[in-house]
């Protein structure tokens, strides 16, 4: 599992604000509208995107601190199931080194593993591991006044199910939506994981995004700057009288 800090070129130590930036601004140089057909830009985003949703927010962060994310708590139970196998002599090596080929899936692996351990121990079949489903993440692009003034859209999902997607207003490229259990069948008892929307705004002719305000850039003639108008002038919701 690649380290989210890592990924994101940040200190353990960096603010919420300094990984917030980072993310950012790698979002800015790899974001696959900006790197069409450019496989290895794709991975980045996703590599990078990834690490920035389990420690972008505090409370993530935290939880990923203390190594309670569902990635965690399977390297640790593959970690202490790699060395259970090496107990006596490596009863289980033989069947263990049979599942890791690497067309295997991680659920084939497991089911394998569990069914050496029956079969030795005279374990009942209904033995199992829970494990929370993968997460699903989707890309969105949304025109900028739908971006400025909000909107709703739709989604179908690997499923068949569809999704109504709420975009609140004032929401930026890079901001991701979460929708819980939309994601993965969870593995055993474990709970579906979550589906993630990402949002691209697109740009807008005449209007440009900065912070939370929206600039355009309006044309007057010399007299009218040196003695002053009342020109129209574009805005979001529509036109408005500027006195110059």
């Amino acid at each position: 599992m690649t380290d989210p800090y890592v990924a994101l070129g940040v200190s353990k130590s960096a603010t919420q604000d300094e990984i917030k930036t980072a993310y950012r601004n790698l979002a800015k140089k790899f974001h696959p509208d900006l790197n069409p057909g450019n496989k290895k830009a794709e991975e980045k985003f996703k590599e990078f995107s990834h690490a920035y949703e389990q420690v972008g927010t505090p409370e993530a962060r935290a939880k990923f601190d203390r190594g309670e994310t569902a990635e965690q708590q399977q390297e640790q139970e593959r970690a202490r199931t790699y060395h259970e196998t090496q107990r006596d002599g490596g009863r289980y090596s033989e069947s263990f080194g049979r599942g890791m080929g690497e067309n295997m899936g991680e659920n084939d692996f497991f089911e394998n593993l569990f069914r050496s351990a029956r079969r030795g121990s005279g374990a009942p079949r209904s033995e199992t591991v829970d494990f929370v489903g993968e997460d699903h993440r989707y890309h969105m692009s949304v025109e900028f006044k739908d971006a400025v003034l909000g909107a709703d859209r739709e989604i179908s999902l690997p499923n068949g199910k569809r999704l109504q997607i709420k975009i609140p207003p004032g929401v930026e490229t890079g901001t991701r939506l979460r929708f819980k259990n939309q994601g993965g069948p969870g593995i055993g008892k474990g709970p579906p994981g979550d589906a993630y929307v990402e949002i691209s705004v697109m740009p807008h002719q005449g209007f440009t995004r900065v912070g939370p305000n929206i600039e355009s850039l309006v044309a007057v003639s010399f007299i009218e700057a040196i003695l002053g108008a009342e020109i129209k002038v574009p805005t979001i919701d529509g036109a408005v009288m500027l006195k110059i």
